[in-house]
C-alpha cells in the first residue's frame, strides 16, 4: 500500500498543509514544556500524550524525529509558590521537576529526546537578548529589558489578534516605563532589597523572561528555524507571538517554524479547572483510580485541536473499553498458540480485509493526526472478528494480534495482559476435564467458585478462557 500523504493543520496558515520535509533528515519538534511549582494536571496529560504520539508515529515511518522539551524552572509563579510555602525558588522547581517526570514515566511518555532546564541555558538567554538589543528591537528601562512588539510587524498574525486593545487574561508585564503595553520582557532587574531569586547578566541582576527562554534553549538545539512547534491553545497569545517575534527577528528568515500546532481547550465538568473550582485534577490523582493506557484512549479518543470536557464517567468508559481490547488480544495469544487439529473448520481473515485495516489506520493518522479515526479503525477491525473469533485459524489470529498490537504501541499503549494465576489456571483445568466427562454440576461449582475468586471462563473449542473479572 502507497503510504498517504501526512498533513497537518497549521495554527498560523489556519488550514491542513503536507509534513514539512526535514532539514539534514531529521524532523525538528520542540514542545513547550511545564512551569514546575506543582503536580502536573490533567491539561499537561493532554498535551503531553498527544505529543508523546505524534513523535511515536513519525518515528513509526522511520522519520527521524528530534524532540526537544523545555522545562520552566524560574518564573514567576515558581518565585509566588515559594513564598507561599517558604521555601527556595530552585528547591521547589527542581523537586516539582522530579514529580513531572515521574508523572510523565507513569503516562508511557518517553519519546522527549531533550528536556532543557532554563537555568542551564543563562549563556543563550544573554546572547539572544544581546543580539536583539544590537538590532534595536529591545529597550532597557529601569525595570528590565523588553522586545519592542511594533518594531515586528507580524505580531499576533498566529493567534489573529487584536492588538488595538488588550483583553483579559493575556499575560502582559506592567512597567510605566514600557513604550508599549504589549512589549515583553526579555530581562526583569531584581530590586537589590526585594531578596528575591537573581542571576548576574550582562545588564545587572535579574532573571529572564518567559518568552526568551524557549527561543535560546531552541535555538541551540535545533537552530532559529525548524519544523514542528507544539503546545497548548491558550499558549498562541502571547507565548508563541513572542517567540515568532524574537526568533524571526534574530534569522532574518520570513519563518520560524513551518508547521504550529496546538491542542484544544480542557475543562472539567464543563468549567475551567482551578483550585477555586475544585476540580483541579491531578495526573497522579487519576492514576490511583485508573490506568494510564486508559487516560491515553480517553484523550486520543478526542482529536487534538478540539475542546474536551474531561470527566470520571468518560474515563471510566474509557477504562472498560480498554479492558475489552486486552480480553481481545488475550484471545487472540491464545488462538495463535493453540495446536491446530483436522476436525477443526477454521476461517481466515482475507489479505484484502488486512489491507483495508492497515489502509483506514494510515490514512486516519495521516489526516492532521485524526487519532479518533485512527482507533475507531482498530474498533472496526475488532468488530469485525469478534463473532467468529473462536474459529479463526492460528496464522490468522496471529497477524490480526500482530495488527493490532503494533497500532497501539504505535499510538503509545503498553499492552500489558494480566498473568492467570496458577491456581485459577488449574482450577479451570479441573473444571473443563469435569465438563468433558458429563460432570456438570461439579463443573458449574468450580464456574462460581473462580467467579468468588474474581474470574470469569468461557468455554470455546480451543479449551477454557479464563478471565479477571476485576480490572487489574
Amino acid at each position: 500500500m502507497r503510504a498517504p500523504q501526512i498533513k497537518l493543520f497549521n495554527t498560523l496558515s489556519g488550514k491542513k498543509e503536507a509534513l514539512p520535509k526535514p532539514e539534514n533528515g531529521v524532523m525538528r519538534l520542540f514542545v513547550c514544556g511545564p512551569t514546575v511549582y506543582d503536580y502536573s494536571h490533567i491539561g499537561h496529560a493532554r498535551t503531553y500524550i498527544v505529543f508523546d504520539t505524534l513523535a511515536r508515529y513519525l518515528r513509526s515511518l522511520k522519520i527521524k524525529t528530534q524532540y526537544l522539551q523545555n522545562i520552566t524552572n524560574i518564573d514567576d509563579k515558581i518565585i509566588n509558590r515559594a513564598a507561599e510555602l517558604s521555601c527556595d525558588p530552585l528547591e521547589l522547581a527542581s523537586k516539582y521537576e522530579g514529580e513531572y517526570m515521574t508523572d510523565m514515566k507513569a503516562l508511557n511518555i518517553f519519546s522527549v529526546d531533550i528536556y532543557a532546564r532554563a537555568t542551564d541555558h543563562l549563556k543563550n538567554i544573554f546572547s539572544q537578548i544581546n543580539r536583539l538589543m544590537e538590532k534595536g528591537v529591545a529597550y532597557q528601562t529601569d525595570n528590565g529589558i523588553y522586545f519592542e512588539v511594533k518594531k515586528f510587524r507580524s505580531y499576533g498574525k498566529l493567534s489573529r489578534q487584536n492588538l488595538a486593545a488588550t483583553r483579559p487574561g493575556w499575560r502582559i508585564e506592567p512597567d510605566p516605563k514600557k513604550k508599549d503595553p504589549l512589549d515583553f520582557a526579555l530581562w526583569k532587574f531584581t530590586p537589590p532589597t526585594s531578596g528575591e531569586l537573581c542571576f548576574d547578566s550582562p545588564w545587572g541582576k535579574g532573571r529572564p523572561g518567559w518568552h526568551i527562554e524557549d527561543t535560546a534553549i531552541a535555538e541551540k538545539y535545533l537552530g532559529l528555524s525548524y519544523e514542528l512547534h507544539g503546545g497548548g491553545m491558550d499558549l498562541k497569545f502571547p507565548h508563541h507571538e513572542a517567540e515568532i517575534a524574537q526568533a524571526r527577528t534574530l534569522s532574518g528568515k520570513n519563518y520560524f517554524v513551518k508547521v504550529w500546532m496546538h491542542t484544544g481547550f480542557l475543562t472539567v465538568g464543563g468549567e475551567k479547572m482551578g483550585k477555586s473550582l475544585n476540580n483541579f485534577l491531578t495526573v497522579r490523582d487519576i492514576l490511583k483510580k485508573f490506568t494510564a493506557e486508559s487516560l491515553r484512549l480517553l484523550i486520543l479518543g478526542h482529536h487534538y485541536r478540539t475542546p474536551f470536557d474531561f470527566n470520571n464517567d468518560v474515563l471510566t468508559e474509557a477504562e472498560d473499553a480498554w479492558w475489552n481490547i486486552l480480553r481481545t488480544i488475550s484471545k487472540l495469544e491464545k488462538l495463535g498458540k493453540a495446536r491446530a487439529s483436522k476436525k477443526d473448520k477454521v476461517i481466515s481473515i482475507s489479505s484484502s480485509a488486512m489491507a483495508e485495516f492497515e489502509k483506514n489506520f494510515a490514512t486516519a493518522m495521516a489526516d492532521d493526526f485524526n487519532t479518533p479515526l485512527a482507533i475507531a479503525s482498530i474498533y472496526e477491525f475488532l468488530g469485525s472478528i469478534h463473532k467468529d473469533i473462536w474459529k479463526l485459524s492460528g496464522p490468522s489470529a496471529r497477524n490480526a494480534r500482530e495488527a493490532i498490537v503494533s497500532k497501539f504501541e504505535t499510538l503509545g499503549f503498553k499492552i500489558q495482559i494480566p498473568a492467570i494465576p496458577a491456581r485459577i489456571k488449574q482450577l479451570a483445568e479441573t473444571r473443563e476435564k469435569y465438563r468433558k466427562k458429563g460432570y456438570f454440576a461439579d463443573a458449574d461449582r468450580i464456574r462460581k467458585q473462580l467467579s468468588t475468586l474474581g474470574y470469569s471462563i468461557e468455554d470455546t473449542p480451543k479449551g477454557p478462557f479464563v478471565w479477571p473479572e476485576v480490572k487489574v
